[in-house]
């Protein structure tokens, strides 16, 4: 009688580069865990529920990413940090003047969150809510130094006359990120109390850039940006 065969144990995977084949399905896995983590948190978010979303055995995401620990740092390294630091880059150079600031920033966030709209939900969790575990990740690696920098550019235009005096520079980069990212994350509840599946970016990059410019006022340009 033939003896059966021992199951063999998930094989690792052979140094060098992948083949294209095994890059579409590593980033299509971390596609998967990204929007999980999104929707539950890393924290409650385990590597079976990943795989189950992926349909894929658990041993896979193992092949490709050793631990929990090593995928979320894959996360940071392969998606926050491509998807922010260009906007970072941009407003580094972006000069002095106020107004090219604001509209910088709201620009920049604007198609970070169209280009990966898992970003702002991710943020809400993983930032804001206490024991987020992207928390230090933000202060570290994500953002360090941009809202200080803003702020000091902000002061000096306000010194100089080119800013309301009545704004606090810090408060108004606060301002920024939440006339950006809170509404992007809730998105799907205000657009169902209002019935306004009809707003898209470009209505919410309008109406931001005009609240940020001219308050709730009436400008002689008619409230456009």
């Amino acid at each position: 009688m033939a003896k059966s065969k021992a199951p063999s144990a998930p094989r690792r995977r052979s140094a060098g580069r992948p083949s294209g084949d095994e890059r579409d399905l590593r980033a299509h896995l971390l596609d998967v865990a990204i929007a999980r983590f999104a929707r539950d948190g890393i924290g409650a978010t385990s590597l079976r529920a990943i795989a189950t979303d992926a349909e894929v055995t658990p041993a896979m995401l193992h092949y490709y990413f050793g631990d929990k620990a090593q995928l979320k740092q894959a996360l940071i390294e392969e998606r926050l940090l491509p998807a922010l630091l260009p906007m970072r880059e941009h407003l580094a150079q972006a000069g002095d003047d106020p107004a090219v600031l604001v509209a910088g920033f709201v620009q920049g966030i604007g198609e970070v969150v169209a280009r990966h709209p898992w970003l702002p939900p991710l943020w809400v969790r993983e930032v804001l809510c206490e024991g987020g575990e992207l928390r230090e990740v933000l202060f570290n690696q994500l953002i360090p130094s941009l809202p200080q920098m803003l702020a000091r550019r902000f002061a000096a235009a306000q010194a100089a006359g080119r800013l309301n005096p009545a704004l606090d520079p810090r408060l108004l980069v606060v301002s920024m990120v939440g006339l950006t990212l809170f509404p992007a994350a809730g998105a799907p509840i205000w657009r169902r109390v209002f019935q306004a599946d009809d707003l898209g970016p470009q209505a919410m990059l309008t109406h931001t850039l005009a609240l940020l410019k001219d308050g709730v006022g009436v400008s002689d340009s008619g409230g456009s940006p």
